[in-house]
């Protein structure tokens, strides 16, 4: 079509519902969501693979959310957040675009990428194990800056990273925000489960030095990954400027808050079951 341009869309999406970000068969993955939009809308043909010029900035595991997911395809002018929604399930929701370079490539151009993890860690004893919030952030200084991060990931490759973490409270919640150019596979989840087993006492900060030595770790001496469901995609940064859809972002917060309010529900019949018995 002749006003095709290449086009970025910000999505935001409730990973609990999905088998990860990326294609599989037989599951339900955020880009079948996403690729069933694009056909319903003509912008993919149904013998197509993917649409001309389609890239993502990354692939989140299985239960992992995102707020800022970004897509790049060669699109049509009137494909808006506010249309992409009009096909795409709740659990997914557009809400910012942006007209970009014909190169483009939301995978390779991406600056930075932002991952928060909500760590559910009361520092009072009677509502969990404890938690030392100073234990903490000594874990993540260490943890800081320039490391082959080799037995925080299954990947053989591409360990060496620049990582810039921070961490705030929040409540019961200890939330860590970890910055990179890239992320190996399950790297976020891995320093979180060794932060917490710092703050939780469970393990010293000589037990971060041996994770950054040189020597691998495996069986017992291994991190495993944290959870999957308290983790965002929150923010990939370009070398461009989005444009929030109002009515898009709208739809979205109502959307979200909805399932926020259900989900606020549930947990307080959990609570009273539990204070019950």
């Amino acid at each position: 079509m002749t006003d095709e341009r290449r086009r970025a869309v910000r999505l935001a999406y409730d990973g609990r519902p999905f088998h990860g970000f990326q294609r599989q068969p037989d599951v339900p993955t955020v880009e079948d969501a996403i690729f069933d939009a694009f056909r319903a809308l003509d912008v993919l043909d149904e013998a197509a693979a993917k649409p001309d010029g389609y890239a993502a900035a990354g692939r989140t595991d299985a239960g992992v959310s995102a707020r800022a997911q970004t897509v790049a395809l060669d699109a049509p002018d009137w494909l808006t957040p506010r249309a992409l929604n009009g096909e795409l399930p709740d659990s997914v929701r557009a809400w910012a675009g942006a007209d970009v370079a014909p190169g483009f490539h939301a995978t390779h151009d991406a600056r930075a990428r932002e991952y928060v993890y909500h760590l559910y860690a009361p520092r009072d004893p009677s509502m969990g194990p404890g938690f030392d919030d100073d234990r903490a952030r000594g874990a993540l200084a260490l943890l800081a800056g320039e490391h082959d991060f080799h037995n925080l990931t299954p990947d053989e490759t591409g360990t060496v990273r620049d990582l810039d973490a921070t961490a705030s409270r929040d409540g019961a919640f200890f939330v860590v925000t970890l910055r990179a150019g890239g992320f190996a596979r399950q790297l976020v989840r891995r320093v979180v489960s060794l932060v917490a087993a710092v703050g939780r006492c469970d393990a010293d900060l000589d037990a971060v030095d041996r994770v950054l030595g040189a020597e691998p770790l495996d069986g017992p001496d291994g991190v495993a990954p944290a959870p999957a469901d308290p983790l965002v995609l929150w923010d990939v940064a370009y070398d461009c400027e989005f444009s929030v859809d109002e009515r898009a972002a709208a739809d979205a917060r109502d959307t979200f808050g909805s399932r926020h309010a259900g989900l606020l529900a549930r947990a307080r019949v959990a609570g009273r079951l539990r204070d019950g018995i």
